[in-house]
């Protein structure tokens, strides 16, 4: 069985940056609503922050939730699993019809395991996200990650909870996968999440994303529609 979404002719959709809203930051008491008006507002995607208390510290929301508004919207929906055991968890997602799943490689930590991964979470694509602290990985390995991985989810903040701070030491990673991915000629997802505003979103933009997780920012803005075609 192979992957069935196309992540990359969303990105062409989207006009070369996609948006994706996490509900994270959405009002839970009227999750549907949120979810519809951020489609309504010209959002291309809907980010999940799934949290298990153990690898960040916080815990947010499971499979139950998911399940419950998957089809609510014709959007799709990532998952980024800020959990211990993505690969269990992961086929999970993707059983319930979650288009990409995220893990990060801070668990998953070798080649082996990204495609055990990978494999899992068919027919979802698979993205591999990195916390701040984390170093970077040389180029050989980058590239040998980039023939398992459509999406590179760079953290700019620390996990577990929104609202934080934009941390700029990120952008070089952003920069990194972006020249390695033009060296190559391969199209390849480079997303950013944490503290994005109007201000860090041009940043990440100009360092190379072309998918923005934006919580507060969207969430919290008087007017959706107007928050999407900013960052848009």
């Amino acid at each position: 069985m192979e992957k069935n979404f196309d992540i990359y002719n969303l990105l062409k959709k989207a006009g070369g940056c996609i948006l994706a809203p996490s509900i994270l930051s959405a009002d839970f008491s009227r999750l549907e609503e949120e979810i519809i008006s951020a489609e309504k507002a010209g959002a291309d995607m809907i980010h999940l922050d799934i949290m298990d208390g153990h690898f960040v510290p916080n815990i947010s929301f499971g499979p139950p939730v998911v399940k419950s508004i998957i089809d609510k919207t014709n959007l799709p929906m990532d998952a980024h699993l800020m959990i211990e055991d993505p690969i269990k968890y992961g086929k999970i997602f993707a059983k319930i019809g979650v288009n990409i799943v995220i893990a990060h490689i801070e668990v998953i930590d070798n080649e082996e395991k990204w495609k055990i991964f990978a494999q899992k979470i068919i027919p979802a694509a698979a993205g591999i996200a990195i916390n701040p602290p984390t170093e970077m990985p040389d180029d050989k390995i980058l590239i040998k990650m980039m023939e398992i991985f459509d999406v590179f989810l760079i953290m700019s903040v620390n996990p577990g909870f929104s609202g934080q701070k934009f941390i700029p030491e990120v952008l070089p990673k952003i920069e990194k996968i972006a020249k390695i991915s033009q060296k190559l000629k391969i199209n390849r997802i480079i997303a950013v999440d944490g503290g994005i505003n109007k201000e860090t979103s041009r940043l990440v933009k100009d360092a190379g994303a072309n998918l923005i997780v934006a919580g507060n920012a969207f969430f919290g803005a008087k007017n959706y529609i107007e928050a999407a075609k900013f960052f848009k």
